[in-house]
């Protein structure tokens, strides 16, 4: 009876379980609807890195997707539509009414769609939200119907997760860029982060001390409050709603993805019930024991990820800390982490195009503008997420290096050229809406957020300079860029 009670508890976590599962829902369900509007361009048949290549080349043992059965786009929408509307069930708490193995199938087959994106995903798929989000909802598998009794393991295991994801992030700054200890990171992060929102020039352009303040409070949130996760409650309690104020905050300042938000979904399974039902007044049902099978996996579940916690562990306590690995092909029990170092400058990428025939000094070029990464000078940076665009932040790096090193530009160059529908989707605009240009090119400029006297005066967000070419200039005609297009398969 006793080690059955370590195992299930009655009460206090039932409106805590109800709460995080809807909240995750909707997580998946931003994930998935991102694979509908953007896996095809991206990863298609005919999008900038194809799926069916990469499974040409790709081991199903090293990266275990459903597309390896059928790498084609009705296949990529089937699976996005099909995540879509188990996300919905989840949300509507359909899905968990009745029967623990309805609840359980319904959280396995969006597990295995999304892993099934992400394994084909290439450097589109490469973030450390997506094994987040993939780890939980595995966790979620043996939660069980609303009529069962809640598994503490399994808010335990989560909150395990929230751990590794909030500490391995302190560790990460403190091992990795001098800013971070000397309090000066934000300084420079606002401005210089993948891609600002609306409040960024705001919170770049406050005082000083509010800055060096944010960068103590970081440490003190991923450092210490995530000890009290494992802590009785109302300890747990207080750890949980310190990490959504924090999460809350970064979350203000900058488009991260869902990363934040998830962030602050994990953070549910420290919070008791009973504070929940102050603010959600939902009466819980007769609630009944488990069987004994539905014990017996939730015991094995723990064991498994004890064993796999070994590695993320030395990770943590190694002086050579890497952040956001999964050790695993099934992205269970990885490590995290994010902003170990950061950029003091910001590089963006300006695609250009032009219909003139010929190119001279006085050729007209127009500029390709993103849905998210800065462009337009005068444009106000949008509220993206917990949205994510794939492309935009591709190219935040991309202008950080040189496009050798992202083999991908090049045929986005080719489908720019061919006026494309798909890959244009992914942009803002379209500055050839009749026709393909004849020329495209690429050029490097540095950005600075522009200071209050320059945005009151002109309306600007932003100050630019012209560094150089980043792309030279071609069209579909020109032999070293046709060849490897040929080459690659892609034309």
């Amino acid at each position: 009876m006793a080690a059955a009670q370590l195992i299930w508890e009655t009460g206090d976590y039932w409106l805590t379980r109800l709460v995080f599962q809807r909240a995750l829902g909707v997580v998946y369900l931003i994930a998935f609807l991102c694979a509908l509007n953007q896996f095809r361009p991206l990863l298609g048949e005919h999008g900038l890195l194809p799926v069916p290549a990469f499974v040409k080349q790709a081991s199903f043992r090293e990266t275990p997707s459903l597309f390896f059965l059928a790498p084609k786009d009705w296949a990529f929408t089937t699976a996005a539509w099909i995540g879509i509307a188990l996300s919905i069930l989840v949300i509507a708490g359909v899905a968990d009414r009745r029967y623990s193995w309805l609840n359980a199938l319904v959280w396995f087959v969006m597990w295995v769609l999304y892993i099934s994106f992400v394994n084909v995903g290439q450097t589109f798929y490469a973030f450390g939200w997506e094994s987040i989000l993939l780890e939980a909802g595995f966790f979620s598998i043996f939660f069980g119907s609303r009529l069962v009794e809640p598994p503490v393991v399994v808010i335990y295991l989560l909150r395990w997760l929230e751990f590794r994801v909030m500490f391995g992030a302190g560790l990460i700054k403190l091992r990795g860029d001098p800013c971070w200890r000397n309090l000066t990171c934000l300084d420079y992060h606002y401005e210089t982060q993948p891609m600002p929102n609306p409040l960024s020039w705001y919170f770049a352009n406050g005082p000083e001390w509010t800055k060096k303040a944010g960068v103590a409070f970081n440490h003190f949130s991923e450092l210490l409050i995530p000890f009290l996760y494992f802590l009785p409650q109302p300890l747990a309690t207080i750890g949980a709603l310190v990490t959504i104020v924090f999460q809350a905050l970064i979350f203000a300042s900058g488009n991260l993805s869902w990363l934040n938000f998830l962030t602050m979904v994990l953070a549910i399974p420290a919070i008791d019930g009973r504070y929940l039902a102050a603010v959600l007044p939902v009466r819980a049902p007769e609630l009944h024991a488990p069987h004994l099978g539905y014990r017996i996996a939730v015991a094995a579940l723990a064991i498994m990820v004890a064993g796999l916690s070994i590695e993320p562990i030395r990770n943590m306590l190694s002086p050579r800390q890497i952040m956001n690995t999964s050790f695993n092909p099934f992205h269970l029990v990885g490590t995290y982490g994010a902003f170990g170092g950061i950029t003091r400058q910001r590089f963006e990428v300006v695609v250009e195009g032009t219909d003139d025939a010929v190119i001279s000094s006085s050729t007209r070029w127009k500029e390709y503008e993103f849905k998210g990464k800065p462009n337009d000078v005068t444009r106000m940076p949008p509220q993206i997420a917990p949205y994510h665009l794939r492309l935009d932040w591709l190219m935040w790096f991309a202008a950080m290096s040189n496009y050798y090193d992202y083999p991908w530009f090049v045929n986005f160059v080719a489908k720019l050229l061919e006026n494309d529908r798909p890959v244009l989707s992914l942009l803002k605009s379209n500055p050839f809406p009749d026709h393909a240009p004849k020329f495209v090119r690429a050029e490097l400029y540095e950005y600075h957020f522009a200071n209050p006297e320059t945005r009151k005066r002109t309306g600007q967000w932003w100050s630019r300079t012209l560094v150089g070419p980043w792309f030279p200039t071609v069209s579909l005609d020109t032999p070293g860029f046709r060849r490897i297009l040929q080459q690659q398969g892609w034309l």
